[in-house]
């Protein structure tokens, strides 16, 4: 079956440029999020947890029945409606304590299903050691399983993994690096033309400052911020994250063989050049005939293999493109000779060997 050819291409009236804001652009450096991990219990599953062949988790149930008083030797229980679990959130920057965050919960050991479960009490670290948050409360997952026994049961998605919406509490105030007197910010997606804009929309807009801003490479732009707005640093950085940049970004074209997708920019031109392409297949395949001897001779049943070769070479098929042309005017074109998306693909290479396309080609 030949995948069908979906071409995507962005187009920029000649009338309005694009432009982003600082905040897509952009981050804060030292103002980022913090991940976070710990280990916990998930109970109350109706016989899907963990087996006995998970030790780890009946250690920590006991574990935890003795710091309640409750004293059991871990070999000498067999629950199978618990399962122990990992813990993971992000910790967004400047986030207080009191507030929620979402975290999600993935089974350690040998559980079946974690619906209908409930997570306790589980303190979440950050890699230096200490506990940011408390995360307790019933998991949601995105799959569940119908049935019993291998044979005649049904799982939709993933059963043993799933998420508690604002199951944590923050209990620290996260790490995060308050903005001071220089204040850096890093492109998402750096580039020296996007940097050096970035820069010069700052200048102008606090233009009565003189020069506050400047482009330390590709990827930072160090930032002193007024002395009239330092009193005022949260405001100064909304200011500064509305204004707007017309970022630049290198010509790149992106095949996907698989679902036959391209996607490309309308800025990427294709010198002037001659296509020839065909194809050259060659099938072989081998039937067995069965040689049946006549009734009440002296023969005997033989099998013999059969081979046919057959070699199928389609017309090369001619495009020639002028000066101007682009690559959205060449996917068009090899659409309309019915090429498929292998064929796509092969040309564009080609065309990139050759020095007649200045554009970055990425295959996924």
């Amino acid at each position: 079956m030949i995948t069908p050819l979906i071409l995507l291409s962005l187009a920029v009236s000649s009338n309005a440029q694009p432009v982003t804001r600082l905040k897509e652009l952009v981050t804060i450096e030292g103002v980022r999020e913090n991940q976070l991990l710990g280990y916990g219990l998930v109970v109350g599953l109706n016989g899907t947890g963990d087996k006995r062949q998970t030790f780890f988790s009946a250690q920590t149930l006991a574990n935890m029945l003795d710091r309640m008083g409750v004293q059991v030797s871990p070999t000498a229980m067999l629950v199978r409606n618990m399962a122990a679990v990992l813990v993971t959130a992000n910790l967004p920057a400047f986030a207080q304590p009191g507030t929620r965050i979402d975290i999600h919960v993935a089974a350690l050991g040998d559980a079946a299903n974690l619906q209908g479960g409930q997570l306790i009490l589980t303190p979440l670290k950050a890699a230096n050691g200490d506990v940011y948050a408390v995360a307790q409360g019933p998991v949601v997952t995105g799959g569940f399983v119908a049935g019993r026994g291998a044979a005649n049961a049904q799982t939709v998605n993933h059963p043993t993994a799933g998420r508690i919406p604002d199951g944590a509490i923050v209990e620290k105030a996260a790490p995060s690096v308050t903005p001071g007197p220089v204040i850096r910010v890093q492109l998402r997606q750096p580039d020296f033309s996007t940097a050096a804009r970035v820069a010069d929309a700052i200048n102008r807009r606090f233009s009565d400052q003189g020069g506050v801003a400047k482009a330390e490479n590709s990827g930072l732009v160090a930032i002193t911020t007024p002395a009239e707005w330092r009193p005022r640093t949260a405001e100064f950085m909304a200011e500064l994250e509305g204004l707007t940049v017309m970022a630049d970004r290198p010509a790149k074209i992106i095949l996907n063989e698989r679902t036959g997708t391209i996607i490309m920019g309308k800025q990427v031109r294709i010198s002037p050049v001659a296509i020839m392409h065909g194809s050259l297949s060659v099938e072989v395949q081998t039937n067995y005939d069965v040689s049946q001897p006549a009734p009440l001779s002296q023969g005997q049943t033989v099998v013999a293999p059969n081979v046919n070769v057959a070699v199928k070479e389609e017309k090369t098929r001619n495009l020639v493109l002028k000066n101007g042309a682009t690559a959205e005017e060449l996917v068009r074109a090899l659409q309309s000779i019915g090429s498929t998306p292998r064929d796509v693909i092969a040309i564009f290479q080609n065309l990139r060997a050759a020095g007649a396309i200045e554009a970055i080609l990425e295959v996924i």
